[in-house]
């Protein structure tokens, strides 16, 4: 039998797999196990969240004695190292399995290659690099995080197709289509935190939720330097979900001590800026932070360094006015040769909206 297509089968059913845990395994990984016997499925499973068993571990419970000279799958290198749970590659060497399949190596320098190196020790085969496109896009938040020790940025906008976010008004519901819309939620269920401005609670009064789409709530975060904020709004609701708000020190302390009584917390940075809060959402183990900001906010952002991914939701709508708001304010870019370029750019259409999606260079 050709394995070469079987295996990027069970590779893709480990991503799969790995996927129903989006949004709940920070600062882990996302990881997908199965566990193939005589070309047939014995064990299946994915790491649920963080101080949980890793996804082999499950898939090695499902399989019991068949995982005895079975193949194991998995999309990311398995652990060699003791951490919240045993390593991963000593249980498979226990179970007797005969060949592990992996989609990419560990990102962690002070780990990688030696769970690899531990199996292969033990007279298992190691296939390494199976749909490792995939797997890499599946993690690359948690890539991220390992290599530049800093959350994934994601700029998340909807726009018209004469690139503006709202009216000369500020009227902005809605932009774009409702399958957009539900997609903005299924994506805010796959992130660990969303943030917006100070205008966008006062002109929008967001929730910032997942609505109705299956998955956990993201903390949400407000940035605002006055906290020149309503008393009342729906992010101040936390039986919804958490809401952590970003101000400089000693402002509106009225209105902090009236957060604080309602369960918000409030964090004091001065100067305030996209880079401080990501510190402090690092320190936090996040992983995936998606940004849903106004104009001059992200373009805070991205001068900051902390936006690595563009997703641009673009509507067949013509609004037109020159003091209509644009999605990223003022880079203090003069010339077109100097635009940010995005790379590994990529197109879809949703309904009657396309989604153009770019890695920041």
């Amino acid at each position: 039998m050709n394995q070469e297509p079987f295996d990027r089968k069970m590779m893709q059913r480990c991503l799969e797999l790995a996927r129903q845990a989006l949004g709940c395994t920070s600062p882990n990984p996302l990881v997908g196990s199965v566990i193939v016997k005589d070309g047939e499925i014995v064990g299946e499973g994915c790491h649920p969240k963080a101080g949980e068993p890793h996804g082999e571990i499950f898939a090695l419970r499902d399989a019991g004695e068949n995982a005895a000279g079975a193949t194991v799958y998995v999309n990311l290198e398995p652990c060699n190292h003791h951490g919240r749970t045993p390593p991963c590659t000593e249980a498979l060497i226990a179970a007797k399995v005969a060949k592990v399949v992996v989609g990419m190596v560990d990102p962690n320098p002070f780990v990688s290659g030696k769970g690899i190196e531990k199996l292969r020790e033990a007279g298992i085969e190691v296939i390494v690099g199976v749909e490792e496109g995939a797997c890499r896009r599946l993690n690359e938040a948690f890539i991220h995080r390992i290599i530049h020790q800093q959350p994934f940025g994601i700029l998340k906008y909807a726009m018209t197709l004469d690139g503006k976010i709202a009216t000369t008004t500020g009227h902005s519901a809605w932009v774009t289509g409702a399958a957009s819309r539900l997609m903005v939620h299924q994506i805010r269920a796959a992130c660990d935190a969303v943030i917006v401005g100070g205008n966008t609670v006062r002109r929008d009064n967001p929730q910032l939720t997942t609505h109705q789409v299956t998955g956990v709530n993201p903390l949400r975060v407000v940035m605002s330097r006055n906290l020149h904020l309503p008393s009342e709004a729906n992010l101040w609701n936390i039986d919804v979900a958490p809401t952590l708000v970003f101000t400089e020190w000693g402002k509106n302390p009225t209105l902090q001590e009236t957060l604080r009584q309602k369960g918000v917390e409030v964090i004091e940075l001065s100067p305030l800026s996209p880079s401080q809060v990501m510190d402090v959402l690092y320190e936090r183990e996040l992983s995936s932070v998606l940004w849903e900001c106004g104009g001059v906010l992200s373009a805070e952002a991205i001068a900051d360094g902390v936006i690595q991914k563009i997703m641009a939701f673009i509507a067949p709508k013509i609004i037109g006015g020159v003091a209509a708001a644009s999605p990223v304010g003022n880079l203090g870019l003069e010339k077109m040769t100097d635009a940010l370029q995005l790379k590994e750019v990529s197109f879809r259409q949703v309904d009657e909206d396309i989604l153009i999606e770019g890695y920041v260079t």
